[in-house]
Order: structure tokens, then C-alpha cells, then sequence
């Protein structure tokens, strides 16, 4: 498209001899050419060849020869954008009023536009905001009063239907609906827009309330800003939230003013109401109504109207402009298109249809011609260059305001009727560039006697019908791409499950391979373990041997010390027994000794005293062994230690008693003498009596031996029986293991086995399912080869029939011949003829006809085929 936008200048630049002018610059010829447009030189014919380029694309959309894509909706994409009336977005409603908005692009979107439909009751109040954007309105019903600040003066202007008028942004301003008799709603249109944003909708809304602007600071900082005392500002600050509309008390009006004023007056610093303004501002407030103003345009299919910074010098600044057309039954605003300028129109009256074509269709896929039905209250966007047309319905008119992105003169460009651009080119040009005569060049200019407004009887309704067609035409469409869609991504799932199956088949038996080699390992490194542990199982057997074999060594060796110690314990008993009966046989004599040298009478008792004490002391003795045999090591210490403690005494009185033994020798002597004979016998008893204690020490040492050979030999074979089941133990271990891995074995055969079948009944099924697809495309072939013999056989037939027939046309037609022969005398030559032509027409019609049904036949035999 730059290509050729290029070429269109640098050809006009050359052929329309501008190179003298542009000589004189330093601009280049893009630039010079742009700058010639602005200035609006007039150019000669052949300049316009640009013109004619654009236009043979716009006439040729206009006449349908490319194809047609409409929405009503206008999607995106499509040339225009539409928004009905009960899609509009309700931000305020209450009993006294309401304010709906719309947010809508030029299709593109690129451009965002706000609009706002304010709707208000007799007598109703928009509280005071505060204004973030330009505000351009219309006035659709009703009248009232706008009070706004403009610098230090509050000023006020009254309004009412067809009034147009701007607020700049950072204004302060309230309306007040009146009451007419009537009582019909206030309603205004407003756009806002702001000059930094290049029309986009401010992100902080278009206005804000001048209450939550007070509110919004602390109660310290509203004392000291406003000077009043503190009760003032609690109830300022404590008050319920008051909707942005509500009812005007007439009681209280006078009051309201002087209030407003003051609160006005102490937030901006006003001095001074809009009755004490200055004379020269008197035409910055007044307003411009549209009903008041004469037409831009009119006749008697409409009229229309643009309201532009000359007409209202409150659009000074501003990139706003305001219009209005009206059209009546049947008829349409010629196709156009704005240069600069883009609209957003609302429809205030009736119904219609808006036709919008796309100016770049065969380079921009993207924008789509669209067709749009709109109705009172709809808001749709034309973007600039692009050709619209609006047509009303033969039952009503159609009647739309709307506001256009540039204020200053936009000068739409007509297609059609005598101001159409067409007119201004050569008509050989436009031949060429439409690729018809000049004639039919001149036949369409010179039909053009009306302009701008035009008659176009029935012309939306065959547009609604054209719409409806192309809607049902495109849903057919999309509901045959959503079935392609459906199968190709039926067929995309078919084949991504097959290729799923193929996979997990391919990754089954790579599992399949992976398990077994993990299972051949895991049986290596079993059998690995296996040997191991056989192995440090014999280890710790010959370890547990060798152990066992020491510590029976051990025990032996322990055994044979511990009789040696018993040996030699029992060594040392007889010998301390041996001395101990020595110092008791000492003691004795020299107690007898030194009894003898005592009294005499006393001896007898003596002795009987002396006798009872050695039984005493012998049954103590023998106690005393007894208990030292029961005993056995653990009294040995204790006892030993008694004998040395007795020794020492008995020493000790033996020291005692040598004295008195050395005394009463003599008498002891015969005493001795005389007690031999009885010691003789008492020692006889004695070793009688140790020899019977060595015997039944020898017993008990016999008996304890046996009683621990006999413990050892328990024990040898508990520790053999414990083996035996440790063995055992082992052996149902092992046995159990293996038992195990045959089933494991088992089972994996199993399941290879389970696996083989399935894999070999998946295979059976297959080849089934092959073989039921080759059976019926078999029997299909079978089929198609029955049901084309049976077309050639009823070929032939109607063949056969056909040159039966044609030769029964031939005999009767010779056996006419010859009728019309024999009555030919009678018949005149002229009956002749009409006859003979009529026969010739009939013929050639039974020709035909034999044609049609062969032709027919064909085509029907070809279909089945197919």
C-alpha cells in the first residue's frame, strides 16, 4: 500500500507540471503533495487520477462485486461498531434520574470514545462535579439550567432541546432540570474527550463529586481550610452519601444558591456570580441550537446539519464537531466518506440501516464490509475513509445526532448525486479505470440530478433482507467450519490414539524387555547373594566351632585347676586338721594335767564335764564339716577364718595353760597314763570316723562329677539338638525361598504366557477386522461392478430402444412421405410447406428431446458412479 500510495504521488508529481512549483521548495514530493492537499490547491484532471484509483475500489464494493461480510453486531474487525440501547452500562439510578454510559472503538480498536446519557425528572438536580475531560452535549428532550466556573465567575446558561454546548475540562458545574408542562425528561448526550489523550477516555473517569473531593481530607486539615468551627465540619463529614441526582426543593431554592455560592466561593476562591460577569464574556455562554439554525443541507428527502467552532464558539480548542441528519421515509444519505474525521452517532429517532465498506478490502484481511440495523438509542462509529451510507425505512424516518473527532470543517465526500467527486474527472479517466465506455461513463453521471440525500425506496429493507441472508449465509458457513473442524480434529484424534496404542505397545515391550533383564539381574544378584551368604554362613560356623572348641578346652582346663584346688584344699583341711587335733590333744593334757593337780573329788565331774565337752565339740565338728561340705567354696574363707581365730585362742590358752600344765605334770602324767588307754580307743573312733568322712567325701566328689558330666553331656546335646534345628530352620528357609521363586517363576511365565495371548488375540483381531475391511470393500467392488453392468445393461436397452424408436420415426416418417405424396395433388403447395415444416419442427423437438434424456442419463449414470 505505501508502494503504491508512492507511485500515485511521484505520477501526479510528474504529470500534473508541478515540478516548476515544487522547484521553488525544499520539500519533497511526499511532503509537497501533503501540503498541496492542506492548502486545497486546485489541481488539474490528471492529478486526480488518485482519486480515481480509490474510487474504482469504493464504486466496486458499492456495487457488490466483492465479497460481502456483515455483522450487525460489528465485531471486531469489521468497518463499524455498534452498541445498542439496553447494552449500555447503568452507573446511577434513582427515583429523580439516571446515568448510563458507553464505552465503544472504531472498530479497530485503536480510538476508545466515553459517552454519557443523562436522564433527569422535572425539577431534578445533578449534584456539582468536578470535570476530568472536555464535555461536548446535545440536548435531546427537555430544558433546564446549566451553572458552571469558568476562572473567578460562576456562570449560567439555560437550556432546552437542540442545544449544543462544551465544557472544558477542570470546569465545575450542576444542572437543574425545570419543570415544563409537559413534564418531559431532561436528557442530554455528552462525549467526553481529552486533547492530551488523543480522545481516549481519562483512567480516572470522566468527572468526579465535588462532595467526595471535600470528604476525602481529614477533618483537621477541612477546619483549617475553611475556617469554621468544628460542629460544621462533623456534620459536613457525617452525612450519609447523597446520589449524584435528587430532588430540587423549590422552598429552599433561594437558599441553595447562596449556599452554593459560599461553598463554591471558599473552594475556588469565586468572587463574583454569572449575573456580575462581564459584558464581553455574553458569547462564550451561549449555547447553539440546532432546530433554531437554518440546514446545512436540505430537500425533501432531509436535511442535515454540522455544528462546528464557527458555529459555537465554545468548541474553540476543541477536537469535537456535532451533527445532525434527519432523514425521511425512503430515503438514504449518499454513500460518503469523512477525510478527517471520524463519527460516533447516536439515533434519537425511528430506524435503519447503515452500510459501511472497508477502503483497503484487498490489502487489510483483516476489516470486514459490514451491514448494521440500528434503532432510538443505539450508538455506532464510522472510522474516517471509510464509505457509509444511511438508509431509512419506507414506514418511518430516521434520525440521528452524533459527534465527529475533528471540529474544524470536515467536508465529507459524496459518491453518488451531483456533488459526487466523479464529477470532477475526466469521463475517458474513469472509463479506464472501470473498464467501461463512455457512454455508459456519461449515461451514469448524467442520471445523477439530486445530491447528498437521496430517494431510496425499499432500499433498507432489501439491505435488512441482504443482512439476514449473509447472517444465515455466514452461520452456515461457521457451523460448516466447526463440522470440518469437528472431523479434522476427530481425525487428529483417531490418529494421535492410534499412534498413543502404537506407543504404549512399543513402550509395553520395552517394559516387557526391561523387566526380564531386570529380572535376570535381580536372579544374578540373588544367586550372588545366595553364595555370600552360604558362604559367611560356613564362616561363622567354623567360627562358632573353633569358639565352642575353645571354650570346651576352657572348661577343661577350669575343671581340671578347680579339682586341683579341691585337692589341695582338701590337703590343707587334713593338715590343719591333723594340727588342730594335735593342739587339742595338748590342750587335753594339760587340761588333765591341771585337773589332776586340782581337787581330786572334782575329778570325776571333770571328766564328765570334759567328756560332754568333747561330744559337744565333736558334733559341733562334725556340723561344722557338714556345713563345710553344703557349703562347699563359699563358707571355705569364713571357716578358715573361725579355725584361725580358735587357733589363736586355743594358742593363746595354751599359753595360758603351760604354766599350769608345768604345775601339775606329775599329776597329769599318771592322769595320762591312765587315759591312754581310753585315747587309744577315742583315736581309733576318730579314724574310723575320718576314714568314713574321706569315703563319703570321695562319694560326693564321684556323685558331683557324674552330676556334671551328666550336665555337660545335657548340655552337648541341647547344643546339638539346636543345631539340628537351626539346621532344620534353615533348610524350610531355603526350601520356602525356593519355593517362592518357583511361584515368582511361575507367575512371570504366567503372565508372559497372558501377555502372548493378548498380544496374539489383538493380532486374531486385527487380522479379523482386516479381513471384514477387505470382505465388504470386496463386496463393494462386487457392488459397483453389479451396479455399473446393470447401468451399461440399461445403457444398452435405452440404446436399443432408442433405435427402435428412431426407426419407427423413419417408417413413419416414409410411409407420410408417401401418403403426402398421394394427396399431394390434392393439397396446394403451400400446405405442403407448412406440413413439411411442422414435420421438420417436431422432429427437431423429438431430436432434442432424445438428446436431453440421453445427456440425462449419462449425467445420472456418472453421479452413481461417482
Amino acid at each position: 500500500m505505501q508502494l503504491l500510495h508512492q507511485f500515485l504521488i511521484y505520477f501526479i508529481y510528474n504529470s500534473c507540471d508541478l515540478h516548476n512549483t515544487y522547484s521553488s521548495t525544499s520539500l519533497k514530493p511526499p511532503t509537497f503533495f501533503s501540503k498541496m492537499l492542506k492548502e486545497r490547491r486546485v489541481l488539474s484532471a490528471n492529478c486526480c487520477l488518485v482519486f480515481v484509483l480509490c474510487l474504482q475500489l469504493t464504486v466496486r464494493i458499492v456495487s457488490g462485486s466483492l465479497n460481502y461480510e456483515g455483522s450487525g453486531a460489528g465485531s471486531v474487525g469489521t468497518a463499524a461498531r455498534v452498541v445498542k440501547k439496553d447494552e449500555r452500562t447503568r452507573m446511577v439510578a434513582t427515583e429523580f434520574g439516571s446515568i448510563s454510559a458507553v464505552d465503544i472503538n472504531d472498530g479497530y480498536g485503536r480510538n476508545e470514545y466515553h459517552l454519557q446519557f443523562i436522564t433527569m425528572e422535572p425539577n431534578a438536580l445533578f449534584l456539582p462535579v468536578l470535570l476530568h475531560a472536555d464535555m461536548v452535549f446535545y440536548v435531546h428532550t427537555g430544558s433546564g439550567k446549566l451553572s458552571w466556573t469558568e476562572g473567578d465567575d460562576v456562570d449560567e446558561v439555560s437550556l432546552q432541546k437542540g442545544d449544543v454546548y462544551r465544557l472544558k475540562s477542570g470546569t465545575l458545574f450542576f444542572l437543574h432540570s425545570n419543570v415544563e408542562p409537559e413534564r418531559s425528561r431532561f436528557r442530554i448526550i455528552a462525549m467526553f474527550s481529552n486533547p492530551d489523550e488523543q480522545l481516549l477516555g481519562p483512567s480516572v473517569g470522566p468527572y468526579s463529586s465535588i462532595t467526595d473531593l471535600v470528604r476525602g481530607f481529614d477533618k483537621p486539615v477541612l477546619q483549617a481550610s475553611f475556617q469554621v468551627p468544628e460542629e460544621v465540619i462533623d456534620e459536613l463529614t457525617s452525612t450519609t452519601e447523597t446520589p449524584a441526582i435528587v430532588h430540587y426543593d423549590q422552598k429552599r431554592k433561594n437558599k441553595f444558591w447562596e449556599e452554593e455560592f459560599i461553598f463554591i466561593n471558599a473552594l475556588f476562591g469565586i468572587r463574583r456570580l454569572r449575573n456580575q460577569r462581564a459584558d464581553n464574556k455574553k458569547k462564550h455562554t451561549e449555547t447553539f441550537n440546532i432546530y433554531k439554525e437554518d440546514p446545512d443541507f436540505e430537500n425533501c428527502h432531509g436535511w442535515s446539519k454540522v455544528v462546528t467552532k464557527h458555529d459555537l464558539h465554545a468548541l474553540h480548542g476543541s477536537q469535537i464537531g456535532v451533527f445532525m441528519v434527519n432523514l425521511s421515509k425512503g430515503s438514504i444519505m449518499g454513500p460518503h466518506w469523512n477525510p478527517s474525521a471520524t463519527e460516533v452517532s447516536v439515533v434519537i429517532e425511528g430506524e435503519g440501516m447503515v452500510q459501511v465498506v472497508c477502503p483497503s478490502a484487498l490489502t487489510n484481511k483483516e476489516c470486514k464490509n459490514s451491514r448494521i440495523r440500528v434503532e432510538e438509542g443505539d450508538v455506532f462509529t464510522v472510522p474516517r475513509f471509510h464509505p457509509m451510507a444511511q438508509t431509512s425505512f419506507n414506514n418511518g424516518s430516521l434520525v440521528f445526532m452524533g459527534f465527529s473527532t475533528a471540529s474544524k470543517k470536515n467536508h465529507p465526500q459524496f459518491l453518488a448525486g451531483k456533488a459526487s467527486v466523479l464529477q470532477t474527472l475526466d469521463k475517458f479517466i474513469l472509463g479506464v479505470s472501470f473498464n467501461v465506455s463512455n457512454t455508459t461513463v456519461g449515461e451514469l453521471l448524467a442520471a445523477q440530478k439530486e445530491s447528498i440525500i437521496l430517494d431510496c425506496t425499499s432500499c433498507a429493507e432489501e439491505q435488512e433482507i441482504v443482512m439476514e441472508e449473509e447472517i444465515e449465509k455466514a452461520r452456515r458457513e461457521e457451523e460448516e467450519r466447526k463440522r470440518e473442524e469437528e472431523e479434522a480434529r476427530r481425525r487428529e484424534e483417531e490418529e494421535k490414539k492410534r499412534q498413543e496404542e502404537e506407543e504404549k505397545r512399543r513402550r509395553e515391550e520395552e517394559e516387557r524387555k526391561r523387566r526380564e533383564e531386570e529380572e535376570r539381574k535381580r536372579e544374578e544378584e540373588e544367586a550372588a547373594r545366595r553364595k555370600e551368604e552360604e558362604e559367611k554362613k560356613r564362616q561363622e560356623e567354623e567360627e562358632k566351632r573353633r569358639r565352642e572348641e575353645k571354650e570346651r578346652k576352657r572348661r577343661e582346663e577350669e575343671e581340671r585347676k578347680r579339682e586341683e584346688e579341691e585337692a589341695e584344699a582338701a590337703r590343707r583341711k587334713e593338715e590343719e586338721e591333723k594340727r588342730r587335733r594335735e593342739d587339742e590333744e595338748e590342750r587335753k593334757r594339760e587340761e588333765e594335767e591341771e585337773a589332776a593337780r586340782r581337787e581330786e573329788e572334782e575329778k570325776r565331774k571333770q571328766e564328765e564335764e570334759e567328756w560332754k565337752r568333747r561330744e559337744e565339740e565333736e558334733r559341733k565338728r562334725k556340723e561344722e564339716e557338714e556345713a563345710a561340705a553344703a557349703r562347699k567354696r563359699q563358707e571355705e574363707e569364713e571357716r578358715k577364718r573361725e579355725e584361725e581365730a580358735k587357733r589363736r585362742e586355743e594358742e593363746e590358752r595354751k599359753r595360758e595353760e603351760e604354766e599350769a600344765r608345768k604345775r601339775e605334770q606329775e599329776e597329769e602324767e599318771e592322769r595320762r597314763q591312765q587315759e591312754e588307754e581310753k585315747q587309744r580307743q577315742q583315736e581309733q573312733e576318730e579314724e574310723r570316723r575320718r576314714e568314713e568322712e574321706s569315703r563319703r567325701r570321695q562319694e560326693k566328689e564321684q556323685k558331683r562329677r557324674e552330676q556334671e558330666e551328666e550336665q555337660k553331656r545335657q548340655q552337648e546335646e541341647e547344643e546339638q539338638r539346636r543345631q539340628q534345628k537351626e539346621e532344620e530352620k534353615r533348610q524350610q528357609e531355603e526350601q520356602k525361598r525356593k519355593e517362592e521363586e518357583m511361584k515368582e517363576e511361575q507367575r512371570r511365565q504366567e503372565e508372559e504366557q497372558q501377555r502372548q495371548q493378548e498380544e496374539e488375540r489383538e493380532e486374531e483381531q486385527r487380522r479379523q477386522e482386516e479381513e471384514k475391511r477387505q470382505q465388504k470393500e470386496q463386496q463393494k467392488r462386487q457392488e459397483e461392478r453389479q451396479r455399473k453392468e446393470k447401468e451399461q445393461g440399461r445403457k444398452r436397452e435405452e440404446e436399443q430402444r432408442r433405435r427402435e424408436e428412431q426407426s419407427e420415426r423413419e417408417e413413419e416418417e416414409q410411409r407420410r412421405q408417401e401418403e403426402e405424396r398421394g394427396r399431394g395433388e390434392e393439397e396446394s403447395e403451400e400446405e405442403m410447406a407448412r406440413r413439411e415444416e411442422e414435420e421438420r419442427m417436431k422432429r427437431q423437438r423429438e431430436q432434442e428431446e432424445g438428446g436431453w434424456r440421453w445427456g440425462d442419463l449419462k449425467f445420472n449414470t456418472k453421479s452413481r458412479s461417482q
